[in-house]
């Protein structure tokens, strides 16, 4: 990726990667039955129910992104659990959402998390931000994903 003098991406790339990592949130969002509608090719803000607020363009540390490879293999094999025991959970909440018409929410939110953490570290990778991907129960302050909310079905 390109880096200005000032440490920072360029504007025109870290737009597109942002566009990009977005659209494949959605996608894997819609296939793991965290989302339902199919998600429209755009990648746009607010264009689908769980969005990815990805950060603005800011001056990174040199040092870090330099050994950023390095540095991301214990968050690459934490994500290849996670996206393996999500993948795990979308295919029990197939079969459950066959017989009770929705996906119950602790599957979901297994999902959730597993895309936040995904985004989390392929921000880092192809340096949209410099935090290190964080595997706490909240955000903490970095790449938000907000799933959608469940929506009440008819008794």
């Amino acid at each position: 990726m390109a880096v200005g003098g000032d440490g920072r991406p360029a504007a025109p790339l870290h737009r597109f990667l942002s566009a990009f990592l977005r659209y494949q949130t959605h996608v894997y969002a819609f296939v793991q039955l965290v989302a339902n509608p199919f998600p429209g090719f755009t990648g746009r803000r607010g264009s689908y129910p769980v969005e990815l607020d990805t950060p603005l363009p800011e001056r990174q540390n040199r040092w870090k992104t330099g050994f950023r490879i390095l540095l991301a293999f214990p968050a690459m094999a934490v994500s290849g659990a996670l996206a393996t025991s999500a993948y795990v959970a979308a295919i029990f909440a197939w079969f459950y959402a066959l017989i009770r018409g929705r996906v119950p929410k602790g599957l979901r939110n297994l999902g959730a998390f597993q895309l936040r953490y995904q985004a989390q570290l392929f921000g880092y990778l192809v340096l949209l931000t410099d935090r290190y991907p964080y595997s706490g129960p909240s955000a903490g302050g970095q790449m938000e994903l907000s799933a959608p909310t469940p929506t009440p079905q008819p008794s």
